[in-house]
């Protein structure tokens, strides 16, 4: 699957089939997430990978839009250390990019996922901090679970020309 392919059909997976995810493919997911540009190339992500099927399954009580996080077979916290930008206020886009590279990734390799947004809802953030205990500092930004899709959804053509401006507004 070439690029431009990847990007026109990936779609958000919320429902998978069983599946266990080896090493080898988590960690290719990780290096494409990686790969995201990076605001002065700071690079001030986390990652905590979680595959254990009993922490999977508690992810919906501290995120209501997560449901789908027990039937993954792992899921991905990214998150931001924004003591560490060497340019102020910038982490959480980078974390975007690395998010929508892993989504993209997952999807080049015959898998599904979902981002579900953690930053910059407050309540949200106090819970993954608390439940997956995250060291001072550390922010967590999404949560994306992973796994074998049960579905596939069509891909719509989202292209919009009344919200392009060519040359001028």
């Amino acid at each position: 699957m070439d690029a431009l392919e990847a990007i026109m059909t990936r779609r958000s997976i919320r429902e998978y089939r069983d599946g266990e995810l080896t090493q080898e493919t988590i960690e290719t997911l990780l290096r494409a997430a990686m790969m995201a540009p990076s605001a002065c190339n700071q690079q001030v992500w986390q990652y905590l990978v979680v595959t254990n099927k009993d922490i999977l399954k508690q992810i919906p009580s501290i995120h209501p839009n997560a449901g789908m996080t027990p039937s993954a077979s792992a899921g991905v916290l990214i998150c931001g250390e924004p003591r560490r930008e060497t340019c102020p206020g910038n982490w959480y886009v980078d974390c975007a990019a690395a998010t929508e590279n892993l989504l993209l990734a997952a999807h080049a390799l015959g898998l599904g996922a979902v981002w579900t947004a953690v930053y910059a809802d407050e309540n949200k953030i106090k819970r993954f901090r608390d439940f997956f205990k995250l060291p001072e500092g550390i922010v967590p930004f999404s949560w994306v679970p992973i796994g074998y899709p049960a579905v596939t959804p069509e891909s719509p053509d989202r292209y919009n020309p009344k919200v392009v401006h060519w040359n001028a507004w």
